[in-house]
């Protein structure tokens, strides 16, 4: 895969999400994470969701930096 086409657009894309820009910052602005919950054990992905983010950090292949990104804007304590 392109890595070029890997980006928080096209993982939104992956998770069944709406992926514009406003679309994805309207997303994680309404569900920021306290430290000590992780990404894949957010209440609000379906099964299907956690299991392709769990997936996708465990294969630790080019899709990490991306879920990585995720991760941290989640967690971001503006």
């Amino acid at each position: 895969m392109d890595l070029d086409t890997l980006t928080l657009a096209t993982l939104f894309d992956q998770l069944g999400l709406d992926s514009d820009e406003a679309s994805i910052d309207a997303f994680i602005g309404k569900h920021p994470l306290p430290d000590d919950v992780k990404l894949i054990d957010a209440q609000f992905w379906t099964p299907q969701q956690a299991s392709l983010l769990k997936e996708k950090l465990r294969e630790d292949d080019d899709w990490a930096p991306v879920v990585d990104e995720l991760n941290q804007r989640l967690h971001d304590k503006k």
